[in-house]
C-alpha cells in the first residue's frame, strides 16, 4: 500500500488532574528521525515509545508533542507564604536602613516584588504521566498513530492515482512512437541522399551503402522502447504489490527517464516530423498559400 510521507494524528488521554494531548506530525526523510517535544514524558519511557514510532510508521522526520490542560481547579498557581513572608520582612528592613522612604501603609510597594523572586510561587510541577496511567496514556499514542496512518493512506492514494496516470500516459506514448517509427529511417535516408544531389557529389554507392547502414543503426530505438516499456510495467507493478516501494520506486523512475532521454536523442526527429511523411513540408521550405 502506498502512503504518503506527510501525515497528522492526535490523541486525547483523560487523567487525574486533566487532560494530555499528543499530535504527531511526520515528513518525508529517508529515514526516522523522531523528536520528542515534551519533557512530560517520563526518561524510562522514552524509549518505548521512540520504538512503537519507527514500528508503526517505518520512516519519516516524526515529531510528537504532549500538551498538559490542566482542570481548572488545579491550574491555579500555589503561593509559598512562609517564604513569601521572610523575603517580605527582610526586604522592609532593608529599605529601612537605606532610606529609600518605605511606609508600613503602603506594604504594595514591596508585595510585587516579593512575588517575582525564587520559590515564591508553586507551579506544582508534579509527575503526571505516572506507571498507574500509562495504559491509558499509551492508548493515546496509538490513537494518534492510527489517525496519522489514515492521513497517510488517504493521501498516498491520491499520489498513487497520480503517478499510476501519467506512467500509464508514456506507455500510451511508447505506442504512438511506433505509429512514426517505420517511417523515421526512410525518410532520413531520403534527406541525406537530397543533400547528396544539391552538391553534386558522386559517390561510392558501395561504400555509401554501408556509411548508411552503419548511421541509422545509431538511430535505431527499438532496444530503448523495449526497456522503457519493461520500468513502466515494473514500475506499476511495484507501485501495486510492494509495501513502502518509495525508494526503489524513485530507482526505477530514473531508468525510466534514462530511457525517456536516449529515445529523444536517437530519434532525431521533431513535431513537424512525427506528421506522415507524405504531404508534410520540409524545414525551410514555404507552402503557396
Amino acid at each position: 500500500m502506498v502512503k504518503s510521507m506527510t501525515g497528522y494524528g492526535r490523541g486525547e488521554a483523560i487523567v487525574e488532574g486533566g487532560k494530555l494531548i499528543f499530535e504527531i506530525r511526520t515528513l518525508n526523510s529517508k529515514n526516522a528521525d523522531i523528536s520528542i517535544k515534551s519533557s512530560l514524558l517520563p526518561k524510562n519511557k522514552d524509549l518505548e515509545v521512540r520504538k512503537k514510532l519507527v514500528q508503526k510508521l517505518t520512516r519519516g522526520t516524526i515529531d510528537l508533542y504532549i500538551t498538559w490542560e490542566p482542570e481548572a481547579k488545579d491550574s491555579a498557581k500555589a503561593l509559598n507564604t512562609a517564604l513569601a513572608s521572610q523575603y517580605y520582612q527582610q526586604l522592609a528592613a532593608l529599605a529601612g536602613e537605606l532610606g529609600m522612604g518605605y511606609t508600613p501603609e503602603h506594604p504594595e510597594t514591596l508585595l510585587a516584588a516579593v512575588l517575582r523572586l525564587p520559590d515564591v510561587i508553586d507551579s506544582k510541577n508534579q509527575e503526571i504521566i505516572t506507571e498507574d496511567n500509562w495504559s491509558v496514556v499509551e492508548a493515546a499514542i496509538d490513537s494518534a498513530i492510527e489517525h496519522l496512518d489514515v492521513f497517510r493512506q488517504k493521501e498516498g492514494a491520491i499520489l498513487r492515482n497520480d503517478v499510476t496516470e501519467k506512467v500509464e500516459r508514456i506507455l500510451a506514448m511508447v505506442d504512438k512512437i511506433e505509429q512514426y517509427d517505420h517511417e523515421r529511417v526512410p525518410s532520413i535516408r531520403e534527406d541525406i541522399l537530397k543533400k547528396l544531389e544539391e552538391l553534386n557529389i558522386s559517390l561510392d554507392k558501395q561504400r555509401f551503402e554501408q556509411e548508411m547502414i552503419y548511421y541509422l543503426e545509431k538511430l535505431d530505438i527499438n532496444e530503448e522502447k523495449v526497456r522503457l516499456r519493461q520500468h513502466c510495467r515494473y514500475y506499476l507493478d511495484t507501485l501495486n504489490n510492494e509495501e513502502a516501494p518509495g525508494k526503489k520506486l524513485g530507482f526505477i523512475a530514473q531508468e525510466m527517464g534514462r530511457e525517456i532521454n536516449t529515445t529523444g536523442s536517437k530519434a532525431n526527429q521533431d513535431s513537424e516530423d512525427c506528421r506522415p511523411y507524405e504531404g508534410r513540408t520540409r524545414k525551410n521550405q514555404r507552402t503557396e498559400p
